[in-house]
């Protein structure tokens, strides 16, 4: 189903057949005379003495060609809540025959500034379908007229976003994509394709990260057949040479877990191991097509983790790109590798204000936070602040775990410098993040967000219908926006 929103509206109509009115939160519909009949008015008021009036949305069927949908705007609303209330709004129309609805955005009392801006948002976010694959797909398109003139989205606004939603969507469809599609030479050519929004690619293949002396990232793809890649996106937003934000994903296409080869149930769903890199390709994109006034990177190491005859063992000991060693004590924890080289090199070529990376890590994260919180890591309290202080906003949330020289002695090595899990057992996702620590040369400010809970859901969320999430997006444009920008 396409969403279409039409802010170019001819105007409201008294008579047209499906109306968005909003009310206060005792829905109080005495002010709404001038927008629905007598006879209406009067219907709905008697229906309105049995509803629920707690919730924030009713749904007034006047007759099988005639919805009045009334949105009660609460006390104390976030910008959030009022994103949810679009997505409820959409839930409602997924399953009308209807193509066409008519938003009254006079109707709106509220001091929140682009209230029908975050609404209609919240509506498109909750749209998102990946059904490419559908040999019977059914395409449907509704069409969202607003009208009035007070409350208008600027075109400024509607700009951002449409941005948001563009980066979010990409960040979905990538995620979504299964492995025999978007294995790293493919995705490697989709990142190449946003150069026409003004994004300067570069491409590292094999051969390069091999004279660059990046084995720990090479090292988890040595058993696929595809390529393994590390790309960089740069958006120069401000004319002067500032030292960039620096986002960096990991990117693995499938993992199977190479050698230590994880069970069968439930391994398709490794397509999905490649959220980090997406939530920052998605991010790049949005930034580019809003024009951010930032100068902004974004890195990601591409792989496949495959059991090949040429795969990576446990036990061997390569040397990452800062030139420490790393014994490789099982395969399965390949996302760390991937991120070593990456850390290092962004840290070293572009000598960024930030680094923030997202990967989903660990298991271990899903049992301490489940599916409500993604894991925030971090060298640095100011960072982390800034990203609790987004994350509430755009209900992406964070919660803070803690990093501590104590828990190195967890993956040090007999062998080599360290090693690449800890065999006591405890602290999984703890001492994957210290692991990565290791990686940060130069003392930059450092966080590390492990999104394995947040970046795909089986149920839906509150803007997701299910799938894919596009997680870290909204996030990461947040705290650009409220910090850097």
């Amino acid at each position: 189903m396409t969403i279409q929103i039409n802010y170019k509206s001819t105007g409201f109509k008294k008579n047209s057949n499906n109306l968005v009115l909003f009310v206060d939160e005792n829905f109080n519909i005495s002010g709404l005379k001038k927008y629905i009949s007598n006879t209406e008015i009067s219907y709905i008021s008697d229906l309105l003495k049995n509803s629920d009036l707690k919730k924030n949305l009713l749904v007034f069927e006047i007759s099988s060609k005639r919805t009045i949908f009334l949105v009660s705007i609460k006390k104390n609303l976030k910008i959030s809540d009022i994103e949810s209330l679009g997505a409820k709004f959409h839930s409602y129309i997924n399953y009308d025959k209807k193509n066409d609805y008519f938003v009254n955005s006079d109707t709106i009392k509220s001091k929140i500034e682009n209230f029908l801006g975050y609404f209609l948002h919240g509506l498109k976010l909750k749209s998102y379908e990946f059904k490419i694959y559908k040999s019977k797909e059914e395409k449907k398109t509704i069409s969202i007229n607003v009208s009035g003139n007070k409350n208008k989205v600027t075109i400024q606004n509607q700009l951002r976003f449409k941005a948001l939603e563009q980066g979010t969507f990409f960040a979905r469809d990538l995620v979504s994509e299964p492995g025999n599609v978007l294995h790293p030479d493919e995705y490697a050519k989709r990142i190449n394709s946003l150069k026409k929004y003004g994004l300067k690619i570069k491409i590292y293949d094999k051969k390069k990260l091999k004279k660059l002396g990046m084995n720990a990232l090479l090292g988890v793809g040595q058993g696929s057949i595809r390529g393994s890649y590390l790309v960089t996106m740069e958006w120069n937003g401000l004319k002067n040479n500032t030292n960039p934000l620096a986002f960096v994903g990991k990117g693995v296409c499938f993992d199977t877990g190479g050698i230590s080869l994880k069970p069968a149930k439930f391994m398709e769903d490794m397509t999905y191991d490649m959220a980090g890199s997406a939530a920052v390709v998605g991010l790049m994109k949005n930034l580019a097509i809003r024009k951010a006034k930032i100068n902004a990177v974004g890195v990601v190491g591409l792989v496949e983790n495959m059991p090949g005859g040429n795969a990576q063992r446990p036990g061997d000991i390569v040397k990452s790109y800062s030139g420490k060693t790393i014994e490789i004590l099982n395969t399965d924890a390949e996302g760390r590798l991937v991120l070593a080289d990456a850390l290092t090199f962004t840290e070293k070529k572009f000598k960024p204000k930030i680094i923030v990376d997202l990967a989903t890590l660990t298991g271990a994260i899903i049992v301490s936070l489940g599916s409500e919180y993604a894991g925030l890591f971090s060298n640095n309290d100011k960072l982390s602040k800034q990203l609790l202080d987004v994350s509430e906003k755009v209900e992406e949330k964070l919660w803070r775990m803690p990093l501590n020289k104590n828990f190195d002695k967890l993956i040090d090595s007999k062998n080599a410098d360290m090693q690449n899990i800890n065999y006591v057992g405890g602290a999984g996702s703890t001492t994957a993040a210290q692991f990565l620590q290791r990686f940060i040369l130069n003392k930059t400010p450092w966080a590390h967000l492990d999104i394995a809970g947040m970046a795909f859901s089986k149920y839906g969320g509150a803007l997701n219908s299910g799938g894919a999430t596009g997680f870290g997006v909204r996030l990461l444009n947040q705290l650009i926006e409220d910090s850097y920008e």
